[in-house]
């Protein structure tokens, strides 16, 4: 893994720490996390008069992660008013196992800590499965996660081994933003269920299209359907 500038951390951590909204505890948190793309995201403590429901300075990274294209988080530095490290609460930890996982390295006063050390024995969406038996929600891939919510997935029938079978594929055009990867940007596995593929697509895209065997195009997406795809999917 790049070796992490803990000092660039650090400064924007305190940085953003003089903007925190403290007027009742005077107690200013500023943190900042790198992303595994490369980017830095921060976030202060937001205090209200209804003490229990302060935000944590690490709520606010967390909001400006997916604010920004999402990503996982790779460090945190979390600072008090002198700039010093400071260690995230116990609901906070939770937050970022959830978005950094058991390697995430925190920044400590004698060198980082990693989540798994922090939070022992964690529960995660691995702990809902073995309960409820649900499948778990659809994953974008890491190298992917700054296009989620741009593009269209098309959902096909198709034919596997003579089974029938649903694909997608996930697709932005040219044209969409400088610089952007176009063209098909990711295919999905074979499905049974149309549902499981629909769920992969709207992981990825609130525009989601489902093609069925006799070649007629649905909308399978978030809101009104467009004037082109006049019909909803419903099955």
């Amino acid at each position: 893994m790049t070796e992490i500038d803990w000092e660039r951390l650090r400064a924007a951590a305190t940085e953003v720490m003089r903007h925190a909204y403290v007027p009742y505890s005077k107690y200013p948190v500023g943190a900042a996390a790198l992303v595994d793309d490369g980017r830095i995201v921060v976030g202060c403590n937001v205090e209200n008069a209804a003490y229990g429901v302060v935000l944590c300075a690490e709520c606010g990274v967390v909001s400006s992660l997916h604010a920004t294209g999402g990503g996982r988080i790779v460090a945190l530095s979390c600072v008090d008013a002198l700039g010093e490290p400071l260690m995230p609460c116990g609901r906070c930890r939770q937050l970022l196992w959830e978005q950094g996982g058991p390697g995430c390295l925190i920044e400590a006063a004698d060198g980082p800590l990693t989540m798994a050390e922090l939070l022992p024995h964690a529960f995660d969406v691995e702990d809902l499965k073995t309960v409820t038996g649900e499948r778990p929600v659809p994953v974008v891939p890491d190298r992917l996660a700054a296009w989620r919510g741009r593009g269209t997935v098309f959902v096909h029938a198709d034919l596997a081994s003579g089974q029938p079978v649903w694909t997608a594929y996930w697709e932005r055009s040219a044209g969409d933003t400088e610089g952007a990867e176009t063209g098909v940007l990711e295919e999905g596995p074979n499905w049974a269920d149309p549902a499981e593929a629909i769920a992969w697509g709207h992981a990825r895209s609130p525009r989601v299209v489902v093609v069925d065997a006799a070649g007629t195009i649905f909308w399978a997406g978030e809101g009104e359907p467009p004037m082109e795809i006049p019909t909803r999917w419903a099955g």
